[in-house]
């Protein structure tokens, strides 16, 4: 399917820049590439792509960007004992590294001894190395594509806010939480706005009323239908449903309304066009 429109150009155009080479890849004109040039229905990398890459890592992320199958990088942040905001989904590291402890109990010093411990279920070769800072991974991607965060600790927003606005990445940069007042606080800083919500919580809640301050509903592919569409139907730009990994969750979210895919799978959806009827093709390219 051909591209519509010059922000999904863009937003191609974007993707086919990789490594540090590029510092700063434009929309037309000057400044970042921001959420305007998003495609119609755009893709994120659930912390990178999670069933391709190991989450949350500099080098899955950087494959996902390479890849170009999604058009917004997602990560989880929390914050050290010093109040550096770090690239990590678990309060604390036994998971997905081969230490053990809380995540809150380290400063920076120390967290650059931490080392992922990549899932021998993953596709390819993957190397053990240290999570990245938030800081570090805005400096390597923010402004060449879209990214979304997750302030897993509200006490590091007003840092989290800091280094997103340094780098003029205000436009360019969802801040996730799944607490709405969390999120109030976070539009109150001048930042976008991400609320999820779980299948659970979808079926008393009014997102009517986050309209005013919620730039985007992210919403649990396992929701009833009745609660999805009626997400779609609050008035709120964006409702993108999480966490996807098949075509069939993906072909479903389109056809309730959702304009967004959140995916640990963005390669695997990428080589399975959309099938909607009555709705156009959500894969670039396709």
């Amino acid at each position: 399917m051909a591209s519509t429109g010059l922000a999904a150009v863009a937003s191609v155009i974007s993707l086919t820049l990789t490594g540090h080479g590029a510092a700063h890849p434009l929309e037309w004109g000057s400044g970042p590439l921001t959420v305007d040039a998003l495609p119609r229905v755009p893709y994120a990398a659930h912390r990178g792509g999670a069933r391709e890459v190991p989450e949350n890592s500099m080098a899955g992320l950087a494959a996902a960007y390479r890849r170009g199958t999604a058009q917004v990088l997602d990560f989880d942040t929390r914050l050290l004992r010093d109040g550096t905001p770090v690239v990590f989904h678990d309060a604390t590291l036994n998971r997905t590294t081969f230490l053990g402890g809380a995540v809150s109990g380290l400063d920076a010093k120390e967290w650059r001894g931490v080392r992922l411990r990549p899932r021998d279920a993953l596709p390819g070769s993957w190397r053990s190395e240290r999570p990245p800072t938030v800081a570090e991974v805005l400096d390597r991607f923010g402004g060449r594509t879209v990214l979304m965060l997750e302030a897993k600790d509200p006490r590091g927003l007003g840092r989290l806010a800091a280094l997103i606005r340094e780098r003029g990445l205000t436009r360019s940069v969802f801040v996730n939480t799944n607490d709405p007042e969390v999120a109030r606080r976070v539009h109150a800083l001048g930042l976008l706005t991400q609320l999820w919500r779980s299948a659970r919580q979808l079926r008393t809640d009014r997102p009517e009323q986050w309209r005013p301050h919620v730039d985007l509903l992210d919403v649990d592919i396992r929701a009833r239908d009745a609660d999805v569409r009626r997400a779609v139907r609050s008035g709120i730009p964006r409702v993108w449903a999480h966490t996807i990994v098949t075509p069939a969750q993906r072909d479903r979210a389109l056809a309730l309304g959702c304009n967004g895919v959140i995916t640990d799978a963005p390669g695997r959806l990428f080589r399975h066009p959309a099938r909607v009827p009555g709705r156009v093709s959500a894969v670039l390219g396709r």
